[in-house]
């Protein structure tokens, strides 16, 4: 029984603990030779088996001749023996050395698919908020699932059709120079006019292959948007419009796609027809020069020849043919290197760990734009007290959500600063920083498992008794206890069994495990019938007691007992107070209030 591939190990990873400095635009050649470093010693043991292993290829026209010479000239009969001996030998040997070369080369190509995946899965936690905002998610599974599995097919194509092809080459190469030299120079043609036709077509051929990898990615993007879109375009009748928006994704990928093979198949074509032109004239003139005696040439030599020819000529032709492959799979270690190199990381590397809050934020005259943009938030001024919660309040635009991505720490400000009990978060790292706060969401995140696993998600081994707590205190049980399998019931992708008040209950209640020191509620009520308001309003007010909240509400029930009110109007504080002080100024708060609920 064979031994089973052993996954890739910590020293394996070694060389992405670091992305950012390891992807600077660099040839995808030298991207694969440093995902196959740590299995150099494995590759080359596979070149050698897998050589020993296909030499009945390049020996057998060899041996053919052998053959023949000893039939037409009446040899020594104990040649046939020996020649037929050895090629019999070899043959046995090609079962167990092609299990070898399987398991020495399947194991380095399959742990460099997983060290490229776990890469990309790696770049992809570093990359801003805002790289993930402007990247659509289906494109970035295409880049781990379809692009991966593309140079892993390359390598395992290129591997077995080019080795072969390669190994034939000089074996045949090798036995002709030492047979009939005089040959020699007109096989050496074949390759340089070989390697002339690949560096004609490769800069079409790659360009080809980007095209067609950007609109299949574009599809991917397209059909990702569509099954998300399903429920609003079923309940508006809008069917034919969603597909419509597919089907030009379809016919576009059709035409590229189209494109593409049949530069291909031109390719392809024009080098069989070329290289069997050359075996023809190679098999004419061994005839001649054996016919007329201008050479050395025996009648086995002749059959030799011709057969190495179609031999050469065929594995030229795979060679040759390998080039869409290579070039596909290349385009592919491109596509992943577009994530590894992406600049937009959140760096925290070497910056301090946070072990303690106690809930202090300063935002010092805070400003945040977006690339080249008037700015979102400007001037922002704001002290909030461990304990206290604050209410940001404004019309769209006015910039409430820009402030809790800086609160957060998805984007730090491009002018001022924001203080942390009293550091300056630029020098914090923002992912220990976040070990001490939770958000609620407007629509709660969830993925596919169990109620118990969304709840404890990223907290390892809890207690039964505090995860029960925790959904007491966020108003779930009341609905936990009626589900056919309680904390173990499956809530399906993103929730799709549960209603928006028990999704939101349960993000409470995975906000309470954490007991956070610093709470974000972004609209975390605006989208639940009054019902499901009143058992999340009165979960949150459990949450929010004596930690340090930051609530984006449109409902005056959530706002009106915040301790201050921050009015915000073009990325600046337009006034600040409590719900009373604010009514009573007669300003833009007050102008508010007919849009609160």
């Amino acid at each position: 029984m064979q031994k089973a591939v052993s996954p890739p190990s910590a020293e394996s990873l070694a060389p992405f603990d670091h992305l950012d400095h390891r992807y600077r635009g660099e040839h995808p050649v030298r991207t694969l030779a440093l995902l196959f470093r740590p299995d150099r010693g494995r590759l080359a043991l596979a070149v050698v088996l897998f050589t020993v292993k296909h030499s009945p290829i390049w020996l057998l026209p060899l041996i053919t001749a052998t053959v023949l010479d000893v039939v037409v000239q009446h040899g020594p009969e104990s040649g046939l023996w020996k020649a037929t001996g050895l090629l019999l030998f070899i043959l046995v040997l090609n079962y167990p050395l092609h299990q070898w070369y399987v398991r020495c080369l399947g194991g380095s190509v399959r742990r460099m698919g997983i060290t490229l995946r776990s890469a990309l899965c790696r770049r992809m936690q570093q990359l801003s908020v805002g790289y993930h905002a402007r990247v659509s998610s289906s494109v970035l599974q295409a880049k781990v699932v379809r692009d991966v599995e593309a140079v892993e097919q390359m390598m395992q194509q290129s591997a077995d059709m080019g080795l072969g092809a390669v190994v034939t080459l000089v074996g045949g190469l090798v036995v002709i120079g030492f047979r009939v030299p005089s040959f020699l120079p007109v096989f050496l043609v074949v390759v340089p006019a070989a390697g002339f036709l690949v560096m004609k077509l490769r800069a079409r051929l790659r360009s080809h292959n980007e095209s067609f990898r950007r609109e299949v990615e574009q599809l991917s993007s397209r059909v990702g948007e569509m099954t998300t879109l399903i429920p609003i375009t079923r309940a508006h009748g809008l069917e034919r419009t969603a597909l419509g928006r597919v089907d030009g994704s379809l016919r576009q990928v059709f035409a590229a796609g189209l494109r593409l093979d049949m530069l291909n198949g031109r390719f392809g074509s024009l080098a069989w027809v070329l290289l069997n032109t050359l075996g023809v004239l190679c098999l004419t003139g061994s005839a001649l020069v054996a016919y007329h005696g201008w050479m050395p040439v025996t009648a086995g030599d002749v059959v030799m020849l011709s057969a190495f020819f179609t031999v050469l000529t065929g594995s030229v032709t795979t060679l040759l043919g390998l080039a869409p492959i290579l070039t596909k799979g290349l385009e592919s270690v491109r596509s992943a290197g577009e994530v590894l190199q992406a600049p937009d990381l959140e760096h925290n590397a070497g910056k301090a760990q946070v072990e303690h809050v106690t809930g202090r934020i300063d935002f010092e005259d805070a400003g945040f734009a977006y690339d080249d943009a008037e700015p979102a938030v400007d001037g922002f001024t704001l002290s909030a007290r461990p304990g206290e919660t604050i209410a940001l309040v404004g019309a769209s635009g006015a910039g409430k959500s820009t402030v809790l991505n800086l609160l957060i720490g998805f984007i730090r400000p491009t002018s001022g600063r924001i203080m942390l009990d009293g550091a300056d978060m630029a020098g914090l790292d923002l992912r220990s920083y976040r070990r001490f706060l939770s958000v609620v969401p407007q629509e709660s995140i969830l993925f596919e498992g169990s109620i118990r696993e969304n709840v404890t998600y990223g907290l390892g081994d809890t207690d039964e008794a505090t995860l029960l707590a925790a959904l007491e205190d966020a108003n779930a049980m009341e609905f936990v206890r009626r589900l056919p399998h309680g904390l173990d019931t499956v809530v399906g992708e993103r929730g799709a069994r549960l209603s928006g008040g028990q999704k939101q209950r349960l993000a409470i209640a995975r906000a309470l495990i954490r007991d956070p020191r610093v709470l974000v509620l972004d609209e975390a009520t605006s989208a639940l019938d009054n019902r499901s308001e009143a058992l999340v309003q009165e979960a949150l007010s459990r949450l929010v007691h004596g930690r340090t909240v930051f609530v984006v509400a449109h409902r005056l029930s959530t706002i009106q007992g915040a301790d201050r009110i921050v009015v915000m109007d073009g990325g600046r504080i337009a006034e600040m107070g409590t719900h009373e002080e604010l009514l009573g100024r007669h300003g833009t708060y007050a102008g508010l209030q007919p849009a609160f609920p």
